[in-house]
């Protein structure tokens, strides 16, 4: 091979670089950027001989492009917009792919790609888009909320629709006289606001001294003031208009409207330092327990000038109860009383090429159900093809998505119907399912080629820990394996779909690019080098990968750092992964990089780490997923405590010398090992640490707890601050102040809890210009000097 070009200039300062040995919280936590930068953003070219990615090997201030000719495989410097000049345009293709359509500027422009010759279609002040062909090559595209259809051969240009947006009602939000919101008009406002009286003396003693004197902060919802068009109308509203479509034989368009709930209030994350002197509001999100927006899926017949909405009170099962409900005896009997339909939220009606079928899928609101129907577009009946019921709730690699075609009659879904993600075909002429992939692994990501004959699909079928790119065919068979190096393996396939360009790393080394031929059996050619001298003259560890049994016999698995030296104390570390449902056991260079250099230093300072992928993490299948459905700090933490049992045992650990630290998600673990499980953990260090689960957002909350006011023994079980009165080991936790994920409000409520109860061995370190995820190395480095001294004072004396 070639000497790489790029090699002149890569470590120019290599003679002049720095031992990192011995590791310290200050080097490990500078400026990321002195580890070398690896490339990423890789793009192909639109004839697949050149991939353009971005890269920072000469440690500017950002990126520059680079590029790489499969030719030579010779990384060279790119100009700024190469890339773009070079990259695949994405065409909307007609039936024969002799036509395309593209947008350009807000206008549509048609190629012929035999004479090569492109054509402007649209020259209007208003951005014309979702242009694509109807089956008689007629081409249809959206203005503003409207649909039109061109006639190529005649240029006749026609409106289909006429949807008119009207002017929105006034709200019923009750509100203060300042017009922000009022407090108190809902399940939720009163759940919090009773749960709050209940946790503080403080708040007592001011309700009885006449209550809290101030107003409380909200917000007002946009306003739309366009005006209604007089011809035909089909009015909206003051609802949202999405996806919109229409069948490829012209004859329906398909849309929903998408009603935003009124009277959610929004907390307010103040920041305390701005460029202005003054405190600033952060306007952030609402608590779990919000009212959800609504949507309403509508066909319009446009021969018949007729419109109606899709029923969902025909859906299977739409009035099913979850389980939970049965712990609630009196919700229960109220719910089955009314019978009502769950609010479903139906996807955009999927066509197939021809327009002989539709598929529309739905998502139950309660995240209980997902469902894939047939839909009659002339009637409006829907025909029940797959439903996926969880009682925990729908989640897992690809499902929950949209079905995308294979052909007029297939098209290919994921499930997680055997315990874990696989792929799946079906026929809806014939009504044949097909599995066709299985095992104890998970399908992560899947694509069809261009040819669609073949998915090509990332999976972690060989390891847990271990991502490979494979080809299948659609009607099924043998998994071929691609890719071979051990380790992750991120691929961006070439257009041609000839070769691969893999994103790949190791447990110590850093991502690179590597170029391969997509054949089984080929060699992958590393073509950057990324890090630095300073970073490669320490031997990073690889940690050993090992797997345990839990108390309830499912497989955990665990990355562990042996004490290079153990201390006399025989100290032991657990670090857990923030996110909860997130992978860090893997043979792949953790997105924890700072977590782990600091890992490899506490291990270089003798103590023995371990870093679990507890229940609720990804990577294990279904009920690895949902095992912390309605208890988080349930088996999550039990994990914990299980695999320090295993250090003990197998690493000679001393049981009473152990601490743990995480942020977010691994911040709230952290705090609930301290209280619940102070047995095994002397001293703990959370970060940015959810406390209780009724103030995050409903999103990510209500899937794993339902809400608060429907199910309070959820909360109350899994929630930090209704255990702080368990306190006993060393705790330091590490806040900052304008924290728009987990607010700096949860923080300061367990502080105040503290308080009350008497507790002094806690401490509370805040950083003032911090989100969630900290940036300023000065953050970092005091974050984690923190920690280290805790560990040092608690578990080595």
């Amino acid at each position: 091979m070639k000497k790489l070009s790029f090699l002149f200039f890569l470590f120019a300062a290599t003679a002049n670089a720095q031992d990192l040995a011995p590791l310290t919280v200050q080097k490990i936590m500078r400026d990321p950027k002195w580890m070398g930068t690896s490339p990423d953003d890789y793009r192909w070219s639109a004839d697949s001989k050149t991939v353009f990615f971005s890269w920072n090997p000469e440690n500017k201030n950002k990126a520059q492009p680079y590029k790489v000719k499969i030719s030579t495989l010779k990384v060279d410097k790119a100009e700024t917009d190469e890339a773009e000049k070079n990259a695949t345009i994405n065409y909307v293709y007609n039936k024969d792919k002799s036509l395309g359509l593209l947008e350009k500027g807000g206008d549509i422009y048609l190629t012929h790609f035999k004479s090569n010759k492109e054509t402007r279609l649209t020259n209007t002040l208003e951005r014309e888009s979702n242009a694509k062909f109807l089956y008689t090559n007629d081409v249809v595209y959206q203005r503003a909320d409207n649909v039109y259809q061109l006639n190529l051969a005649t240029g006749e240009l026609k409106q289909l629709t006429n949807f008119i947006k009207g002017k929105p009602e006034t709200s019923t939000v009750p509100r203060s006289n300042s017009g922000r919101p009022t407090i108190g008009n809902t399940q939720q406002d009163l759940w919090l606001k009773n749960d709050q009286t209940a946790l503080f003396d403080i708040i007592k003693k001011k309700n009885a001294d006449g209550g809290f004197k101030g107003r409380v902060r909200g917000f007002s919802l946009p306003t739309n003031d366009n005006k209604p068009r007089v011809i035909k109308p089909i009015q909206l509203g003051e609802d949202f208009m999405a996806g919109l479509t229409v069948s490829p034989d012209g004859k329906y368009v398909s849309y929903r409207l998408i009603k935003q709930a009124d009277g959610n209030k929004r907390t307010i994350v103040p920041n305390y330092v701005t460029a202005s002197g003054y405190t600033e509001d952060i306007n952030t999100r609402a608590k779990v327990g919000e009212m959800p927006s609504t949507s309403t899926t509508y066909i319009f017949d446009i021969e018949k000038d007729s419109l109606y909405a899709l029923n969902v009170a025909q859906i299977p099962g739409i009035k099913d109860l979850p389980d939970y409900v049965k712990d609630y005896p009196k919700q229960l009997e109220e719910r089955t009383k009314k019978n009502e339909d769950r609010k479903v939220n139906l996807n955009v009606v999927n066509w197939n090429e021809n327009g002989s079928f539709a598929v529309v899928s739905g998502r139950s609101q309660d995240n209980k159900d997902f469902w894939i129907l047939k839909l009659d577009p002339s009637t409006g009946k829907l025909t029940l093809i797959d439903r996926q019921r969880d009682e925990a709730w729908i989640g897992g690699p690809g499902v929950g998505r949209d079905i995308k075609w294979i052909d007029n009659q297939r098209f290919y879904f994921q499930s997680e119907a055997t315990g874990y993600s696989h792929l799946y075909t079906y026929n809806i002429a014939t009504g044949e399912k097909k599995q066709l992939t299985a095992g104890n692994w998970e399908v992560q990501q899947v694509q069809l080629s261009k040819d669609k004959n073949t998915f090509y699909i990332s999976a972690n079928k060989a390891h847990p820990g271990i991502t490979h790119f494979y080809k299948l065919s659609v009607n099924g068979g043998n998994l071929v394996q691609l890719t071979s190096m051990k380790g992750g393996n991120e691929v961006t396939l070439s257009p041609d779909e000839k070769w691969l360009a893999i994103n790949y790393s190791y447990m110590d080394k850093p991502w690179e690019l590597y170029i391969q031929a997509n054949k089984p059996g080929a060699k992958a050619v590393k073509v950057t080098k990324s890090t630095s001298a300073e970073f490669d003259s320490y031997q990073w560890r690889q940690p050993d990968l090992v797997s345990f049994k839990n108390r309830y016999g499912d497989d955990v698995y665990a990355r562990v750092y042996p004490a290079k030296n153990p201390h006399p104390n025989k100290p032991a570390v657990v670090f857990v992964h923030g996110a909860g449902y997130l992978q860090n056991v893997h043979y792949w260079w953790s997105q924890y990089f700072r977590e782990y250099m600091f890992n490899n230093m506490l291990a270089d300072n003798g103590y023995t780490v371990i870093d679990i992928d507890y229940t609720a993490s990804s990577g294990y299948g279904r009920n690895h997923r949902t095992g912390i459905y309605r208890h988080m700090g349930g088996k999550d933490l039990t994990d914990q405590v299980d695999g320090v049992k295993m250090l003990v045992e197998k690493y000679d650990v001393n049981p009473k010398n152990v601490g743990l630290y995480g942020g977010s998600y691994g911040g709230f673990i952290t705090l609930m090992g301290l209280f619940n499980a102070s047995e095994t953990f002397r001293a703990g260090a959370a970060l940015r640490s959810v406390t209780d689960w009724a103030h995050y957002n409903h999103g990510y909350t209500s899937n794993i707890l339902n809400e608060p006011f429907n199910d309070p023994n959820a909360y109350k079980k899994s929630s930090p601050i209704y255990f702080a009165d368990k306190l006993k080991g060393d705790l330091v936790m590490l806040h900052g102040m304008v924290d728009v994920n987990v607010h700096f409000q949860d923080i300061v409520r367990l502080t105040q809890r503290f308080i009350e109860l008497g507790k002094d061995n806690w401490e509370l370190a805040v950083y003032p210009v911090e989100d969630h995820g900290f940036v300023e190395p000065s953050s970092w480095t005091d974050e984690y000097k923190r920690i280290f001294k805790l560990f040092e004072n608690t578990l080595k004396k």
